[in-house]
C-alpha cells in the first residue's frame, strides 16, 4: 500500500520567553506567547487531522517531544534535533522516508488546508514548492524526493532576512524544478502583528 505524504509542522514548545522573541520585542513577552500558542493550536485543529496526509509535529527543545503537551491532541512528536535551522529542516524530511513531504512552521495565521493540498499537487509535478512569505522568506518547503534533495538545500542559506527563499531556490538548482504557491505573511515582528490583526478586524 502506498504511504500518504507526510506534513511537518515545525514547531517551539509554547513557553513563554521562548517563542516569538522578535515578536516580544514590540508587544510584550506574555502578549507573544499567547498569540504563537493559539495560533500554533489553531493550526494543528484546520490541518493535522486532514486525511490526505500524515502529520507529525517536529519539536524544539528536543526534551519536549517526550512529553504529552496538551497542544498536540495526540498528534505524533519527534525531537528536531541538533544544529541550525538548515540542519534540523533537513533531517526533518530525511526521515520522511521516500514519501512527499511538506513542513511550515507554526505561527503562520493565514495557513488552510487549501494551502497544503496545493503544495502536494505541486509535487506531483516538480521536485520542491515553496510558499514564498512577504520578508523574502518562505512559510512552507515541500520536496518531492526528500531522500535526494533535503541535505543540499538548506546549505548556506542566510536565515531571517530578505535572501532565504533566494538561496534556497539556488541550491536546488538545475535540473530540480520549483513551484511558488500563495504568498502569506509571517508574523516576526509588531508590524507583522499589527497587519494581522487589521486585517482579522476587517473581517
Amino acid at each position: 500500500m502506498r504511504r500518504r505524504p507526510l506534513l511537518i509542522v515545525f514547531a517551539k514548545a509554547p513557553l513563554p520567553g521562548a517563542v516569538k522573541t522578535r515578536l516580544a520585542r514590540g508587544i510584550g513577552t506574555v502578549a507573544a506567547w499567547r498569540f504563537y500558542r493559539r495560533t500554533l493550536a489553531q493550526l494543528l485543529q484546520r490541518v493535522a487531522r486532514d486525511t490526505r496526509w500524515d502529520t507529525v509535529v517536529a519539536l524544539t527543545p528536543d526534551r519536549y517531544a517526550q512529553k504529552n503537551l496538551r497542544i498536540f491532541k495526540g498528534l505524533p512528536h519527534t525531537p528536531q534535533g541538533f544544529g541550525d535551522l538548515g540542519r534540523r529542516m533537513a533531517e526533518a524530511f530525511l526521515r520522511a522516508g521516500a514519501r512527499p513531504a511538506v513542513l511550515v512552521g507554526g505561527d503562520i495565521p493565514d495557513l488552510t488546508r487549501r494551502h497544503i493540498a496545493e503544495a502536494f499537487q505541486a509535487l506531483g509535478r516538480a521536485d520542491a514548492v515553496f510558499g514564498p512569505a512577504e520578508d523574502g522568506g518562505f512559510w512552507l518547503v515541500g520536496l518531492r524526493c526528500p531522500g535526494r534533495d533535503a541535505r543540499r538545500l538548506f546549505r548556506r542559506v542566510r536565515w531571517s532576512g530578505p535572501y532565504a527563499l533566494a538561496d534556497t531556490l539556488g541550491n536546488l538548482g538545475p535540473p530540480r524544478r520549483a513551484e511558488l504557491i500563495e504568498t502569506l505573511r509571517d508574523v516576526d515582528t509588531e508590524d507583522d502583528y499589527k497587519a494581522t490583526h487589521a486585517r482579522a478586524d476587517c473581517g
